[in-house]
């Protein structure tokens, strides 16, 4: 028998809190000089109760090639990947409109 979401009440397998929880998030993608200016992107805003911030992380390391953690709510990549981070936030299924680059 399959798992019941606690949220909506559907089956895992057709339950959509994670689809609604990314469309009204708000975003900020901003780049941060650290130590011997290294760029870091920095993602903001995501809510982390409703999206499985860990597995974002993962995907968004795996399609830049590049390095990167999540840390209070904050995902933090090495490099400069703004322009990038939107695209791929955008494939994911974030709405374009709710990610703003500063």
């Amino acid at each position: 028998m399959s798992e019941i979401c606690s949220t909506c009440g559907l089956p895992k397998e057709l339950c959509v809190c994670e689809t609604i929880a990314k469309e009204n998030q708000l975003i900020e993608v901003t780049i941060e000089k650290r130590k011997f200016g290294k760029q870091y992107t920095i993602i903001m805003g995501i809510d982390t109760k409703e999206i499985d911030i860990d597995q974002l992380v993962k995907k968004l390391k795996g399609k830049f090639a590049c390095g990167g953690t999540a840390k209070d709510g904050k995902i933090e990549l090495q490099g400069q990947h703004k322009q990038r981070v939107r695209e791929a936030l955008v494939e994911m299924g974030f709405a374009p409109e709710t990610i703003i680059l500063k």
